[in-house]
């Protein structure tokens, strides 16, 4: 796992792309006094746009009205194959501990470890800084910081969710387990409907608003959920 986490560093900060900076890692466009119009994504779009091309990639990308990009974006492409390949080594080790160590403070005691490592490594590596740290965190890099930050908030939720369901048995699990009835349902409505009011609306293009938005949306998916839940109604696959 190690040569891929080194596979994906080395790729990102030292790939040589023509009319750009090396290690660059930003949207171009507009970004940075358009110092770097055509270099959006770095490493991760230069070789998406060469193995894939301009024409089979997204265009819709969320940054492009902030930056006003014009090249394509894909930020599920192929460098960010590596890193989400750590994230789901990350997850098989949660996993293995559920399955390997019967007792509830074994398993705490392993998944908090885990948080706080992914999450101390993460931290170092963007300064806990917004854009100014050694590799920022940026989800449409899907970048080695992100993905180690939300592997510790992973690791936590799953833990805090553990102790309060399984172990002491404070909640029963809502609202998720009524989302997790329905989640073939809930994925596809919110492809469907994610641009359309009421789950959408226009706001300020501010990381914060759009935070909002976001949690806006989900909460109406809850809520349809937990309808759903009680009239019987569940869609499988």
């Amino acid at each position: 796992m190690g040569i891929i986490v080194a596979t994906h560093v080395s790729i990102t900060f030292y790939l040589p792309i023509p009319g750009c900076p090396t290690g660059y890692l930003g949207p171009g466009g507009l970004h940075d006094n358009s110092s770097f119009v055509n270099c959006t994504g770095g490493a991760a779009g230069f070789i998406d746009r060469l193995v894939l091309g301009q024409n089979h990639m997204y265009k819709t990308q969320s940054f492009k009205n902030l930056y006003d990009t014009t090249l394509a974006y894909d930020p599920e492409g192929i460098l960010g194959y590596l890193t989400s390949i750590f994230v789901g080594f990350l997850g098989l080790q949660a996993g293995k501990i559920l399955t390997m160590f019967p007792l509830y403070s074994a398993r705490v005691k392993r998944w908090l470890f885990w948080a706080f490592v992914t999450g101390a490594i993460g931290a170092t590596l963007c300064k806990l800084s917004e854009n100014t740290g050694w590799i920022p965190i940026n989800k449409n890099l899907w970048s080695l910081s992100f993905a180690l930050v939300t592997s510790s908030m992973a690791f936590t939720m799953l833990t805090l969710c553990y102790l309060l369901v399984d172990v002491y048995h404070i909640v029963s699990g809502a609202p998720f387990y009524f989302v997790g009835m329905n989640s073939i349902l809930i994925y596809v409505g919110q492809e469907v409907t994610s641009s359309t009011f009421p789950w959408n609306f226009p706001v300020s293009q501010t990381h914060f608003s759009q935070l909002c938005m976001d949690l806006w949306g989900t909460t109406l998916w809850v809520i349809i959920s937990v309808w759903l839940y009680y009239c019987n109604f569940f869609l499988a696959v």
